[in-house]
């Protein structure tokens, strides 16, 4: 009975390593696609402030366009964080139930 009881407890504890992991693996991917898209966002602002300055569009375009590559950034990304860092949780939720 010990025997698989330190099985099960090695089992659980490699789980949860994985689930560390994957968790650090995510967070990483995040923020290097929450860094991407702010660059992108900040150069779709530049761009829309050239062109404005420039007469090429209209106060509102330049806002508009500014302002949703903005919303897409902070809410598509919150979005994908929130629902990883749930299906994660609760994956170790179940792990510690099993203990």
């Amino acid at each position: 009975m010990t025997m698989f009881n330190n099985n099960q407890n090695s089992t659980s504890t490699t789980m949860e390593k994985l689930v560390i992991q994957e968790r650090l693996r995510q967070a990483k991917l995040s923020f290097n696609i929450a860094l991407t898209l702010t660059v992108i966002s900040a150069i779709i602002s530049v761009t829309g402030a050239g062109l404005l300055l420039s007469g090429k569009t209209s106060e509102g375009t330049a806002t508009t366009a500014g302002g949703l590559a903005s919303q897409i950034v902070s809410i598509g990304l919150l979005k994908m964080t929130k629902d990883t860092n749930e299906r994660l949780d609760k994956i170790a939720t179940e792990f510690q139930d099993e203990d």
